[in-house]
């Protein structure tokens, strides 16, 4: 069973849809104790980060979240929780799983911020959620912030400066851009992580 985290926002529906056409059992929740025996977790995201962390500690879900030792997966917002801290909101302390602050991406008038629209993925390292997903295959961003440059990154993608687009550390990994909306390549990083050993 696969437990993605309801945090009361965000994108969980589109999220839910797309790993059942994978063939998955999911179940949409917010119960620290469901959670906790799932056989792995996806923690999506849309929205700001102080809130994000605000629902999961009256939730009783912070504590779930860092001793989960199956696999986890962080979806646009939920990729930025994994870091330890964001200058969102005036500041937020976050899971902590990877060091380093999320920052706002540099207004530019060339670029737009929020970065949203299809982008490629580059720099792609070898890790079993990106078997089969080619350098330069597109997926879909919508985000204003960013995380930071980090031994954990394990793709990127360009917006007027590198932006990691995806990372991993451990069990967890974190997608920037949102994989249910990503096409051929967003599927097949889903079915990855469904794949992967529990």
């Amino acid at each position: 069973m696969i437990a993605i985290v309801h945090l009361g926002a965000g994108n969980t529906a589109s999220v839910q849809f797309a790993l059942e056409r994978l063939g998955a059992d999911v179940v949409v929740t917010s119960d620290a104790a469901v959670i906790a025996e799932a056989e792995r977790v996806v923690l999506p995201g849309v929205g700001a980060a102080g809130y994000a962390m605000e629902r999961m500690a009256s939730l009783g879900l912070i504590e779930v979240i860092k001793g989960f030792e199956r696999p986890l997966i962080g979806l646009c917002l939920g990729q930025q929780l994994l870091f330890a801290e964001s200058e969102e909101n005036g500041g937020a302390s976050m899971l902590g799983f990877i060091p380093g602050r999320v920052t706002r991406i540099p207004v530019r008038d060339d670029l737009p911020v929020p970065h949203m629209g299809w982008s490629k993925l580059t720099g792609l390292k070898d890790d079993p959620v990106l078997e089969g997903v080619r350098e330069g295959d597109y997926a879909y961003f919508v985000h204003s912030y960013a995380c930071p440059e980090s031994a954990a990154t394990i793709a990127e993608a360009e917006y007027g400066a590198p932006v990691p687009a995806m990372v991993r550390t451990g069990n967890r990994w974190g997608c920037q851009f949102h994989p249910e909306r990503s096409a051929k390549a967003g599927a097949r990083i889903l079915q990855n992580f469904l794949e992967l050993a529990a």
